[in-house]
């Protein structure tokens, strides 16, 4: 079963590489203004990360924000589109260590799947302030569980690595709101974990649902997002490329770091960013009614500047 998985991944990943690739080099001349440096930094730092635990994309959407190296409407499909191929790297990692039972496992792949199908063709057509808002709300679900599981509100989890009946009907359906929602910019670990923990699995369990769900969701998703347009194409070409160096040294040579410290920084991070965000938002919403009122009132006056004469 593993070795058909990771069959029908390389298949999916080679027809996303090729349209990103097809894509990166016909607009090659229109590159964001953005620095190479800023933006390959935090693709490495994020993907080292995720491999760790912390997450990648409210950690990449807080990046992305604080050093300016992306518009908003755009970090949904930047982070999509960019973490593909780091994330492909550490399914193939850890579902080859980790054992679950193969129906769980496909069938939780599948769904997130089709949940990605969906949303993406929706988010890519989102209005920066909507993004704002969406994003900004997702970041404080994110950070809320984040530190639920920091100070210990989530359950510790079980022993299966498998589920049946109805626990396996609840975690499919579970898993394709997820992959839904993952388009819109918001990390499937920390639900995914929750998720896991509820209904009664091992936490190690997690690590190969999650990043096999994202590994097949995210390169259907990101094609959505590269056809139209909506993704930084410079950010995405640094993370896939730096980010993917950060996997592999994460995964294969770091043995310990102070993860609880980290995630604490994390989780303030993320709690800034969405506040920021759905400030930008309300400011953005106050100036648009200002600005229709304005028109209302020189629409009036004109009006009655035409009945005077």
């Amino acid at each position: 079963m593993v070795t058909i998985l990771f069959s029908i991944l390389g298949c999916i990943c080679l027809i996303y590489l090729i349209i990103f690739v097809k894509d990166f080099i016909k607009n090659k001349e229109k590159l964001e203004n953005n620095s190479w440096w800023k933006l390959s930094t935090i693709g490495f730092v994020t993907n080292f990360f995720d491999v760790l635990g912390i997450g990648s994309f409210a950690t990449g959407a807080s990046m992305l924000r604080i050093f300016k190296q992306s518009s908003d409407r755009v970090i949904p499909g930047t982070l999509n589109v960019g973490y593909t191929i780091p994330v492909i790297l550490e399914a193939l990692i850890f579902i080859k260590v980790i054992k679950v039972e193969a129906l769980t496992l496909v069938g939780m792949i599948v769904s997130a799947l089709i949940g990605a199908w969906i949303g993406a063709g929706l988010v890519a057509k989102f209005s920066e302030k909507k993004v704002q808002k969406v994003m900004g709300f997702a970041l404080i679900a994110t950070g809320i569980l984040m530190l639920s599981s920091q100070i210990g509100l989530i359950p510790s989890g079980g022993t299966a690595i498998g589920l049946k009946g109805g626990k396996l009907i609840f975690a499919l359906i579970v898993n394709f709101i997820l992959g839904t929602l993952m388009t819109a910019g918001i990390g499937l670990y920390a639900p995914c974990m929750v998720l896991v923990y509820f209904l009664g699995m091992s936490p190690k369990v997690a690590f190969p649902i999650m990043f096999g769900s994202c590994a097949f969701l995210m390169p259907i998703a990101s094609i959505k997002f590269i056809k139209e347009g909506a993704y930084n194409r410079k950010a995405s070409m640094a993370f896939s490329t730096i980010g993917a160096v950060g996997v592999l040294i994460a995964a294969y040579l770091v043995k310990s770091l102070p993860i609880k410290i980290l995630t604490w920084v994390v989780i303030a991070v993320v709690f800034y960013t969405a506040i920021s965000m759905l400030n930008t938002a309300a400011k953005a919403n106050k100036n648009s009614k200002k600005e229709n009122e304005e028109e209302r009132k020189n629409s009036k006056l004109a009006h009655e500047i035409d009945q005077m004469q």
